[in-house]
């Protein structure tokens, strides 16, 4: 990982400086805007918010959804979007608590949404993962849907492999069994998969990176952002109080089973 620390300039604010520090690492880079006191004492993280605008609307137009499958009503009013990494633990413990059991409570009125967001400094076969999906999800959502469950239910089947290339093959094996189960064209598929082509996935990275995405799972609720596998009893909280907002009536829950910890999100 690679820190730069920029120049100081002037800052609106007395007595403080202004820097930019950028952090690096193998496959992404990112800005963080700071203060500094003249005394060289402290140091503060400046975030800028336009109080004029609504923050959660300014959020939701910075997250590019178009072409990427749903799950839910596609008119729904209120929209999970999940930064995902195929291969975080958490991220695991995350979809195994949406789906199935959320979407079958909020499944007529909430519309769910995945984007890509590899950690592949940590996660070696997250990105293949992530366009192997994405290959499918060009010709069938249901097929990307298929292999998320999947993928995210048998992590360990492709971290057992004892070579990345050996994990990549298994996932380019597992593509091409939800390719036949779905019926789609095999050789559109499989030059795609031969192609591995990320720059749709790390373009999303990007998007996730502008509305302040560093780890997975990170979910947004019609623009609130919610970090970490939380318990599906917080998730129903934000979703209802965003469904009252939206002026949609909550669903009536059976008793919550899930775990109750929170869990942390992989960085």
């Amino acid at each position: 990982m690679k820190v730069t620390v920029g120049p100081l300039r002037p800052s609106e604010f007395p007595n403080y400086s202004s820097l930019t520090i950028n952090i690096e690492g193998d496959t992404k880079k990112q800005d963080y805007d700071f203060l500094l006191s003249k005394d060289g004492k402290t140091l503060m993280r400046l975030t800028k918010m336009d109080m004029s605008k609504d923050p959660y609307v300014e959020t939701m137009k910075k997250i590019d959804l178009s072409g990427r499958p749903l799950r839910g009503n596609k008119d729904a009013k209120v929209v999970v979007v999940n930064f995902d990494d195929l291969e975080c633990p958490f991220c695991s413990r995350m979809h195994q608590t949406l789906f199935p059991a959320l979407l079958k409570e909020y499944g007529d009125r909430v519309e769910f949404v995945y984007k890509d967001f590899p950690l592949s400094e940590i996660h070696p076969w997250a990105i293949h993962a992530a366009v192997d999906a994405n290959c499918l999800a060009a010709q069938n959502s249901d097929a990307y849907w298929d292999f998320a469950d999947y993928i995210h239910a048998n992590q360990r089947e492709v971290s057992s492999e004892k070579t990345h290339d050996a994990q990549f093959a298994a996932l380019d094996r597992l593509t091409t069994l939800q390719g036949q189960k779905h019926n789609l064209d095999q050789a559109k598929l499989q030059s795609c998969v031969k192609a591995q082509n990320d720059d749709a996935v790390k373009a999303s990275v990007k998007q996730g990176e502008s509305v302040g995405v560093s780890a997975t799972p990170t979910l947004f609720v019609n623009g609130q952002e919610m970090d970490g596998a939380l318990p599906i009893s917080d998730l129903r909280v934000v979703l209802d109080r965003a469904l009252q907002q939206a002026g949609v009536p909550a669903p009536i829950h059976a008793e919550a089973s899930a775990p109750k910890e929170t869990q942390p999100n992989s960085k």
